[in-house]
């Protein structure tokens, strides 16, 4: 039978192959600039259209009120590295009936992000033009703080990273799948639940308060995720199908069958399949005529 808990390095290796081949190929999908700020204004445009456009007033708010900007940018430029490993580990040593099916996830989703990402590069509010009124707070911060005007990239670093890269927001993504995992997998305490709760939520407002995503972007980036997950199951069948074909294991992939995860379309996770009554009287009622029907010995 497959393991439980995948070996450490393998998985370690995994993710750092797949997060530098993102990586990389996000700084590849760096788009033509005019392209990403029509973009941009495009999403601005609809969501005005919808009366739909938080980002102002909380840009706004960030700016003016100090002790809401600076742990704000503190929050974006950190949480996001920091808050997502420490669960993906917690869950790999706690949970690890549980873990390749999140695992799978939140690298599917980050692998979507990316094709969002290529197919629309978009500017985010604090690199439109300044007659649009949004301020960079990370940068009008950048004194408390390591970053600079790059965002959450440390000073210096611009280079290094893809600023026109804000539909989908994968800060809003990772940080909904943190909350299902405390949310399905931690301990079911107010504190906790609150917490699974509060930081997606608080992750939104910062995206915004900062002037790096669109309301839009936030909601993109929860599609990304629902789309991960529905992408999830099917995959792990899959890599344990050519698993076994390999010779590397046998039996259905781990993480499939005990994962207590509901499907995104709310239905009841699956179980293991047992005989109803009527069929366990009939195979009873059969073995009986053929102890019957048995020639004596």
């Amino acid at each position: 039978m497959p393991r439980d808990r995948p070996r450490w390095w393998t998985e370690l290796l995994l993710i750092v192959v797949v997060y530098g081949a993102y990586s990389g190929a996000r700084l590849l999908a760096r788009g033509d600039v005019g392209t990403a700020v029509d973009n941009g204004l495009a999403i601005l445009r609809l969501e005005s259209s919808l009366w739909l456009h938080p980002e102002d007033p909380l840009n706004e708010l960030f700016t003016e009120e100090k002790w809401l900007g600076v742990p704000s940018s503190f929050a974006y430029a950190s949480l996001h590295y920091l808050v997502t490993p420490a669960i993906l580990v917690w869950l790999f040593r706690r949970r690890p009936l549980h873990y390749r099916l999140m695992r799978t996830w939140l690298l599917t989703s980050t692998l979507l992000g990316l094709v969002g990402f290529t197919l629309m590069p978009t500017s985010p509010p604090r690199l439109l033009p300044g007659d649009y009124g949004f301020v960079d707070t990370l940068a009008q911060y950048a004194g408390y703080g390591w970053w600079a005007e790059d965002a959450s990239a440390p000073s210096g670093m611009g280079d290094f990273t893809n600023q026109y890269a804000a539909m989908p927001s994968l800060h809003v993504g990772w940080s909904l799948w943190c909350g299902v995992a405390l949310w399905h997998y931690g301990k079911r305490t107010t504190f906790m639940r609150a917490l699974a709760v509060g930081y997606p939520l608080i992750t939104t407002i910062v995206v915004m308060g900062t002037g790096n995503h669109y309301f839009l972007d936030a909601l993109a980036g929860a599609a990304v995720m629902t789309l991960g997950l529905l992408l999830a199951r099917p995959l792990l069948r899959l890599a344990g199908r050519i698993g076994v074909r390999l010779g590397l294991e046998t039996g259905p992939a781990p993480g499939t069958e005990h994962d207590s995860l509901p499907s995104p379309a709310g239905a009841p996770p699956r179980q293991r399949s047992r005989p109803h009554a009527e069929d366990i009287a009939r195979h009873n009622g059969s073995s009986a005529k053929r102890e019957e029907l048995a020639p004596p010995t």
